[in-house]
């Protein structure tokens, strides 16, 4: 099975469209993890076993195992999964974009090294930074389109002119796509360029962050029923309803709705996945009730 394959049958079989970030920050674990000898592992595998039953996914982000010398906390992580919940597909978030040969090595980490199933990318390089992720077809390649952070307009709302249908722009920082012929935002153009040349695998994703409800539901527009990966619930306050009737495809999918901190910091205690496990399921149910 392919990715999408691999995450559509775990939305239907845990009745859930949502993926749980494992974004481990060790000076926030109780201190009966911090005295364990590999602290970020433990805790993600408690985390792991308290919610593998409520999700469609798990999306370990590099920059929070990197930081702390702890890759091969990241690869038990990612093989913890694999072997216990071997339904539940694995994104690597780690942002990767650079010239082909880098991005041939990037892959090479993600899919061979951690034996992630999909792993983000940023598309600013163009088709050279996405070709040599994508070219694993049985593997997700998740291109940033419209992201959740805060400053992500000034530069993924600029209006850019096309000069022809295959995508070919100028940059422009004046007017909006109604007062232009031809012209459009760049993260219009981004999503348009996967939906339309980009994806000849068929296992190209999107991020669209839930914090910009109307760009979802123009993305949504664009791309027809392609699959989103939607952060911004949880502790960045997206918007649960908005971000379902606005994302949802042809066929009531097509959007993977993460949360991190929301999840595995519901308590700082020894309880710690309990309260994991009832916020997954609060913001689970949260989600289906708008379907």
């Amino acid at each position: 099975m392919g990715f999408l394959d691999r995450v559509q049958a775990a939305m239907e079989k845990n009745n859930s469209l949502l993926c749980v970030g494992l974004d481990p920050s060790p000076e926030r674990f109780p201190a009966s993890i911090q005295a364990m000898e590999k602290p970020i592992f433990e805790f993600n595998k408690a985390i792991i076993d308290a919610t593998a039953d409520l999700v469609c996914t798990y999306k370990p982000q590099a920059a929070y195992y990197h930081a702390y010398g702890a890759e091969d906390q990241l690869a038990l992580t990612i093989d913890y999964i694999r072997t216990q919940y071997p339904d539940i597909p694995v994104i690597l978030d780690s942002k990767r974009g650079d010239i082909g040969s880098t991005a041939s090595q990037y892959a090479i980490e993600a899919f061979e090294r951690y034996q992630a199933d999909a792993v983000t990318v940023n598309p600013y390089m163009g088709i050279d930074t996405i070709e040599p992720f994508s070219s694993y077809k049985d593997k997700g390649t998740v291109v940033l389109c419209r992201t959740s952070n805060p400053g992500a307009a000034a530069i993924q709302n600029l209006v850019v002119q096309q000069d022809s249908p295959k995508g070919s722009l100028k940059g422009s920082l004046k007017g909006s796509p109604k007062e232009s012929g031809g012209s459009a935002m760049l993260y219009e153009v981004i999503a348009r360029m996967c939906q339309e040349q980009w994806n000849t695998n068929n296992n190209i994703l999107l991020v669209v962050g839930a914090t910009n409800p109307a760009e979802l539901k123009r993305i949504r527009e664009i791309t027809g029923d392609m699959t989103f990966l939607v952060p911004g619930l949880g502790a960045q306050g997206g918007d649960v309803e908005a971000t379902v009737k606005n994302g949802l495809n042809s066929e009531g999918k097509g959007i993977i709705v993460n949360s991190s901190r929301g999840i595995i910091y519901a308590s700082s205690g020894d309880d710690f996945a309990e309260a994991a496990r009832q916020a997954a399921i609060e913001l689970r149910d949260q989600v289906n009730r708008y379907r």
